[in-house]
């Protein structure tokens, strides 16, 4: 079934109180609350990977959403200059002082379980389009050791987007990285149950329009496209976001043979 694809648009939110750092996350990712009464993963752009990190976790999240999978609310985060001022850890504090101004947040999921791909079986099709995405967005962060999934109400929801897009991190060649494979993929903790990666490719490049792909990376604020050392601006950058993806799509081919054979390697 071809899920109905809206437009993406974000909520912002001011973080009113810092509850505990989630310290399984090498961005050193926290629990907070924010000034809707809600709790949120909140992912800062003061980390080692800046900003890029916090692109890569919104555009993975919002492509997911518009394929149909489930991902918790995205948010924007607003971190003011007094925010942080009383925490005790000087790392934390740090961090927080680093990460003044829009950040980004994840809706909490109270009460979910990670995924375990022993007890829980994923339908094909489900499987297949969770690989074809993480496929197309060269998410390296979905595996046996680290699902990034999680089982909350009885249904998979996807989290931890933050390893997507790898080839901002070099910048160099971001053309020939968007026409190419993915040999990662043969890692990848869903590719055994992914019988249904053809039929899902074709569903998947009618959801992701034109249209859709440029209004996901317009909601990229220009403070998370200033980088130091770089000439090209904020539009420069986000159109080449949205060139790479554009282009990966238009190539889907490759980076699905690639995904096909390496499960027929498994199974």
């Amino acid at each position: 079934m071809q899920p109905v694809i809206t437009l993406p648009e974000l909520r912002t939110v001011g973080v009113t109180r810092y509850i505990t750092p989630l310290r399984e996350g090498g961005s050193l990712p926290a629990l907070a609350e924010a000034d809707d009464g809600f709790k949120y993963v909140l992912k800062f752009r003061g980390t080692g990977h800046g900003p890029k990190a916090l692109i890569s976790e919104l555009i993975g999240g919002e492509v997911a959403r518009a394929l149909g999978l489930r991902v918790p609310e995205l948010v924007f985060a607003e971190l003011d200059e007094a925010f942080g001022r009383t925490e005790g850890d000087e790392e934390i504090q740090d961090l927080l002082k680093a990460s003044r101004g829009v950040n980004l947040g994840l809706h909490f999921l109270q009460g979910s379980i990670t995924f375990d791909p022993a007890v829980m079986a994923v339908e094909p099709e489900l499987a297949s389009r969770i690989v074809w995405l993480d496929a197309f967005l060269t998410n390296i962060d979905r595996t046996v050791k680290n699902t990034n999934m999680l089982v909350w109400q009885k249904d998979l929801w996807l989290i931890d987007h933050g390893s997507c897009l790898y080839f901002q991190h070099s910048w160099d060649h971001w053309e020939q990285h968007a026409k190419g494979p993915f040999p990662l993929i043969k890692d990848h903790v869903l590719l055994p149950r992914a019988s249904e990666l053809a039929e899902v490719d074709a569903t998947c490049r009618k959801c992701l329009t034109s249209e859709l792909l440029t209004s996901i990376v317009d909601l990229l604020p220009d403070t998370w496209l200033q980088w130091e050392g770089m000439e090209e601006g904020p539009a420069e950058l986000r159109a080449v976001y949205l060139n790479f993806l554009s282009i990966r799509l238009a190539h889907s081919h490759v980076f699905l043979n690639e995904a096909q054979h390496a499960r027929q390697a498994l199974v």
